[in-house]
């Protein structure tokens, strides 16, 4: 689990306060490089490295390799021909599983009947994805993308698959290079995010967060929706997504929030709350609310570079 130790995180949620009068800059090339021995082992402890992108963020030609340790794609205590092996495992197992899928495929269409429903929606939803800049290039590959997705959703039987997957691997594959690199490190983020991104897991949670945050916020609001019913407040949810991605202005942005969230262990539901700095007694009505005050203290580092600037 790539987070910080506790004797650091003290360090980490105060250096939070002076993100914002002190922009360093990302986290480059040359810097990267030199948190490595000639070995490739590491120069420099792992909470100096994650208090460094706390703080700063990466830059882009650093961002692949910084997240395979991130996620745990890589060892943190690996050396530089450990991680070449890793990665030769990694693109090996990775067509075994490809040609598993092409073997079971037609099983899977004729006896499992959620699998067409999920192919079916996982082709709507990459149908309605954009994928071209404002030049008009095209910017990902569908084919690739609907191939990864369900790959994985017949793989990972925990995560299966869900409206919005399509859009977290396309930032994969813009990241990387190579599908085994886009698929395994979809699979690590999930592991690293499951308590928010499986359904079965953190959906339910997130709804009695939301339910929990509007009344906070809005008790009368909050009143209104309890006279809608049950699910009111479920059929809510994807219109405050949607507000949450509009305040994104580019794909740097994304990656600067989820780096935020990697490193610091916080709840992902909990790294940005509408309020701004809250007062720990307020934070405390909300459920689980034991670790959010750390959340708004720490991981606000990486929110905060993306709404101020």
């Amino acid at each position: 689990m790539t987070t910080l130790s506790p004797e650091n995180s003290l360090s980490a949620r105060r250096s939070a306060t002076f993100i914002l009068e002190k922009r360093n800059p990302p986290i480059d090339k040359a810097e990267w490089d030199s948190f490595f021995d000639e070995n490739g082992h590491l120069a420099k402890s792992r909470d100096f490295i994650c208090i460094n992108i706390l703080e700063r963020g990466l830059h882009p030609f650093v961002r692949t390799e910084a997240w395979k340790f991130l996620t745990g794609y890589y060892s943190w205590q690996s050396s530089r021909d450990e991680r070449l092996m890793v990665d030769s495992n990694r693109r090996r197992n990775y067509n075994s599983l490809c040609q598993m899928y092409e073997k079971i495929q037609p099983l899977l269409e004729n006896l499992h009947g959620n699998f067409t429903e999920t192919r079916n929606n996982i082709a709507y939803d990459i149908q309605r994805l954009y994928d071209k800049d404002p030049l008009g290039n095209v910017l990902i590959d569908k084919k690739k993308l609907e191939k990864t997705l369900l790959l994985s959703y017949v793989c990972n039987t925990k995560a299966e698959y869900q409206r919005g997957f399509h859009e977290m691997v396309m930032l994969f594959q813009l990241m990387v290079e190579h599908d085994h690199e886009t698929f395994w490190l979809f699979q690590f983020f999930l592991q690293k995010t499951e308590h928010s991104c499986v359904i079965n897991i953190g959906v339910g949670k997130n709804l009695d967060m939301l339910n929990s945050l509007i009344t906070l916020l809005d008790p009368e609001f909050a009143e209104h929706l309890k006279g809608k019913g049950s699910g009111a407040v479920q059929s809510l949810f994807p219109w405050f997504c949607l507000c949450f991605q509009r305040a994104f202005k580019t794909f740097d942005d994304v990656w600067r929030l989820w780096e935020g969230i990697l490193v610091s262990g916080n709840r992902v539901e909990a790294c940005w709350l509408p309020t701004g700095p809250a007062d720990g007694e307020a934070l405390q009505k909300l459920p689980g609310a034991g670790g959010l005050q750390h959340a708004t203290d720490g991981a606000r580092a990486g929110a905060s570079g993306v709404y101020e600037r």
